[in-house]
Order: structure tokens, then sequence, then C-alpha cells
């Protein structure tokens, strides 16, 4: 991703939020490829449109650290990074452990702060939690739903978990639907084994290990997306953009399934078939087609493993083409 031209510490391939952060005092010796300098643009502009500010700070730090870019690049992440100090100086931290530190705080605050509202409103209307329900199983998809499973996760009454585990087990319902209603009831507390339908197959969860965050999945599922990242992260970075939108995406679709399953496999072989079925899909998304014999072979998929891969392609695709419909 990157050629150094001294001792950089530079970890190439993992995610931004790991890896921009200079360790030394070495990172202006590393030059950006053009392309690359494409793909931290995208990730500049996703972490301030989501208000990521202390990211944004640490990677402009990082770019204005770098070698051999045109002035005027130098002069906007200067402008940028300055304003960001001035309007968000709470941010600026240069220890990841008081960093941490801090976003665990602000999550246990916001964790309180919700729990606090759902109770206050419960005190003001007896059929709150109703009407939260009502929202979530009888109006259309839509953020609403999300938003009244998140009122659902901290209101204390128990039939809440009866609810949403029956109309769970019972409904065909949306993948996506799914996978939040079972970070519902982890939020909530519910514990062991639930059987649901996903289109025509049977699957059951433990409730209590839903990952509630994306760097909760398995480290295989990490694996899969670095694998696209070693492939595109240079040479095609607005795919490899994409790719981490749609992962995160299709893996919570997929969970508990036996497509799921298979990517907790311990071996190289089903990494790069998924990671060649993640690369197809993208690209297909991008451009209307994809090379398959040039991506098999990028990603080593011989002969052998040729109709894995195509199960694994057709399931990503009609993921795609559901869309909230699905």
């Amino acid at each position: 991703m990157l050629i150094p031209t001294g001792d950089s510490g530079y970890r190439g391939g993992a995610p931004i939020k790991e890896s921009t952060t200079p360790e030394t005092e070495h990172n202006n010796n590393i030059v950006l490829f053009p392309k690359t300098l494409d793909y931290y643009q995208i990730q500049l502009t996703v972490m301030l449109e989501n208000e990521r500010y202390g990211e944004a700070m640490k990677l402009l730090h990082f770019l204005l650290q770098c070698q051999g870019q045109e002035e005027r690049h130098y002069d906007e992440w200067r402008a940028l990074l300055e304003w960001l100090q001035a309007a968000f100086p709470q941010y600026e931290e240069t220890s990841p452990a008081v960093l941490e530190e801090r976003e665990e705080e602000e999550e246990i605050s916001e964790e309180d702060m919700a729990r606090q509202h759902a109770r206050m409103k419960l005190e003001q209307d007896d059929g709150y939690a109703d009407k939260m329900l009502r929202t979530v199983m009888e109006e259309p998809l839509s953020e609403q739903t999300m938003l009244a499973l998140e009122q659902l996760a901290y209101l204390d009454l128990p039939k809440i978990d009866d609810a949403l585990t029956s109309w769970l087990s019972e409904k065909s319902l949306h993948p996506l639907l799914q996978f939040r209603v079972l970070q519902t009831l982890r939020r909530r507390g519910v514990q062991g084994m639930i059987l649901f339908t996903r289109g025509e197959e049977q699957v059951e969860v433990e409730i209590d290990t839903v990952p509630l965050k994306p760097e909760e999945f398995p480290l295989q599922i990490v694996q899969i997306l670095e694998r696209v990242a070693d492939q595109t992260e240079v040479h095609e970075p607005t795919l490899f953009y994409f790719a981490q939108e749609l992962w995160i995406q299709y893996v919570m679709a997929v969970y508990g399934t036996r497509d799921y399953v298979s990517m907790l496999e311990e071996n190289d072989s089903m990494t790069d078939i998924w990671a060649a079925a993640l690369h197809m899909t993208v690209a297909d998304s991008l451009g209307g087609s994809h090379d398959e014999e040039n991506t098999r072979s990028m990603y080593a998929v011989t002969g052998a493993m040729r109709f894995r891969l195509e199960q694994a392609y057709r399931s990503m695709k009609q993921f795609v083409s559901a869309g909230l419909d699905g």
C-alpha cells in the first residue's frame, strides 16, 4: 500500500483506524501511491461525515508527514487539521490507550443515557413499549424500525423478550432485521439458543454470543476482508472501500447460516474463496461485470475450488439484489 523509504513502523493492509497514527518520527519517509491517496481522501470524508473527528485528526497528522504530494494537498490538510483542532480540541489525542479509554467512557455514558431516556418514556406513557413493538413488527422496514429496536433494548419489561423471540422464530423477516433483533435480545441480557428461518434454512444461534460491533466478529471474518485489501488497496481503492461496506452488511445477513459457518473454517482456501466472491460482487456493482478467470488467479482459487466460489458469489449477489425487500 505504501512505498517505505525508511523504518516507518507502518503496517500495510490494516484498517485505517488502527494504522494511520504515526508511531515514530520516520513517517516523513513514506510516499503514497496516487490511488492510495484517493483511498485516504475517501476515508477522510467518511470520518468527517460520521463525526469521527479524532480519527480524522490522526489521519491528517499522518498525511502531513508523507512525502511527494502536491503542495495544495498539504495546504488543504493543514487547514482542515487546524480547523478541527480549534473546533474539537477534546479529540486531539496522541495516546491510543487514552483514546480507547475515552471511547469506552463515551459508550458507557451513551448507554446510561439511553436507559434513562427509555425509563422516562415508559413513566410518561404506559403504552410506550407496545408502541415500539408495533413499530418494529407491523410497520415497513425503515430507520424508524431500527430506532424502535434501540429503545426496546433498554426498556425493563420481560414481555419484550417474549414478544421479540416469538416474532423472530415465527415470522419470515429480512436477514438484516433478524440480526438487529438478535442484537437487541443480547443487549437485553437474553441468553440461550434461538431457532429461526433464514430463507429455506433453519438457523440456530446462541444469543449471548451475537456480535454487537464489527470488531466482535471472529478473526476469520476480518481475514477475508484483509485478503481483499491485499489485492485492491493500492490499485483499486474505490473497490476496497465498497467491499468494506458490503462485507459487514452481508456477514450480518448470513450470521449463523451454513455460509457463515463455512467462513469460519480455519483454512486458507475458504478465505480465498470468500475474498474472491466479495471482490467479484463489488466489481459487478461498480462496473457491471468482472473477469472471473483473472479474479480466481488473483486469489489462488483453483479449479477444484471453483464450485464453492460460484456458490459464495451467488449467495452474495442474491443479497445485493434483494435489497430491503429480501
